[in-house]
């Protein structure tokens, strides 16, 4: 799908990481926390209209609901803050409710920030199903170094989405209680009053901001997961996520490893071998250096094994104990009637 390619210009999601240390003292606030680092603000509380009526958060792509794909985007946050009904979330995070509850985004991002101390806030919707942590990391980078009061993405139209962005928290504190002493209260107001009041740096990217509104975007999300350059570092992702599972590996080497051990070995080796090189690399509680180190030992087997199938120096196979071939008198199929060694197999590798 060609309209969610995602932009390779300057400025493009996956720009050098933000570094919570980066520029800062690291002076804790009053509570203790860092406020040189970032908390994340995520609004889930929304009612879905476009789409019936149905959980919106909890709708899976690629296995995983949309909530808890947003919540792995800003797993980074010292502090996460979902504004919505406690629901079972795939990582731990402090829960939020606007008063009353279906205010608006405004109340719900004014409940949220009262559980965060930091300098900086990432505001996110919970319905973003290509928001990674690049798209977050490049956020925070252009708000620190920029001289501005937030930094938002902007969609393929241009316009802006206010909930893929990153503020410095005291702006919007300011602008929050300005617009309570003026209105008396946040209920009903819409997001543009706040906006509209911040000096703001904008990205586009057409990719991070893509939002689930219908259920024909929940479809085109699926579908595009799907496509050939996606889909195998969604699924990866995904089982990292139901797994538990908090490491970073060189998937290029597991690839080639399995190819190794299904070509110089049989097909059914490689799934065994690649199981075998996780579970070695956790026997030795390492990380991607233990999955890489693991993974080049069994390729050398792989190949070595290989290298004695092509030099022809290795005897000719004997028939399984127990056969009469082994006697030399055995004269069912697979043997040389009276020579103790069995015919070749004239089958393809079955693995």
């Amino acid at each position: 799908m060609t309209a969610y390619e995602r932009p390779s210009a300057p400025g493009s999601v996956g720009a050098p990481g933000f570094s919570s240390a980066s520029g800062s003292s690291g002076a804790p606030g009053a509570d203790g926390r860092d406020t040189d680092s970032h908390d994340a603000v995520v609004l889930a509380g929304g009612a879905a209209r476009r789409l019936g009526g149905a959980d919106k958060p909890g709708v899976r792509v690629g296995g995983r609901a949309l909530l808890d794909r947003v919540l792995a985007a800003c797993s980074g946050a010292a502090v996460t803050v979902v504004v919505a009904e406690p629901r079972p979330t795939a990582r731990a995070v402090e829960w939020a409710r606007e008063d009353p509850p279906g205010a608006g985004p405004l109340a719900a991002l004014d409940a949220g920030l009262r559980h965060t101390a930091a300098a900086y806030v990432v505001v996110l919707s919970a319905d973003l199903p290509f928001l990674d942590e690049g798209t977050v990391q490049q956020l925070l980078t252009a708000l620190q170094e920029a001289d501005t009061e937030g930094v938002l993405l902007t969609d393929s139209g241009g316009r802006d989405q206010p909930l893929v962005a990153a503020y410095r928290s005291a702006a919007l504190r300011r602008e929050l209680a300005a617009l309570r002493a003026e209105h008396g209260e946040l209920t009903g107001l819409p997001l543009r009053r706040l906006t509209g009041a911040l000096e703001l740096t904008r990205i586009t990217d057409p990719v991070a901001s893509f939002d689930c509104d219908t259920w024909d975007d929940i479809a085109a999300a699926r579908a595009r997961i799907r496509e050939h350059g996606h889909v195998l570092d969604e699924w990866i992702t995904a089982v990292k996520d139901e797994l538990g599972i908090d490491l970073d590996v060189d998937t290029g080497i597991l690839l080639d490893l399995a190819r190794d051990a299904a070509h110089g070995v049989a097909r059914p080796a490689a799934p065994l071998t690649t199981f075998l090189v996780g579970y070695a690399a956790a026997q030795a509680e390492g990380g991607p250096e233990a999955v890489a180190e693991a993974a080049r030992k069994a390729t050398a087997l792989a190949l070595r094994w290989a290298a004695e199938a092509d030099d022809g120096t290795a005897p000719p196979p004997t028939a399984p104990s127990g056969t009469g071939s082994e006697t030399g008198t055995g004269s069912g199929p697979g043997t040389n009637s009276g020579t103790g060694t069995a015919a070749p197999d004239p089958r393809p590798d079955a693995g």
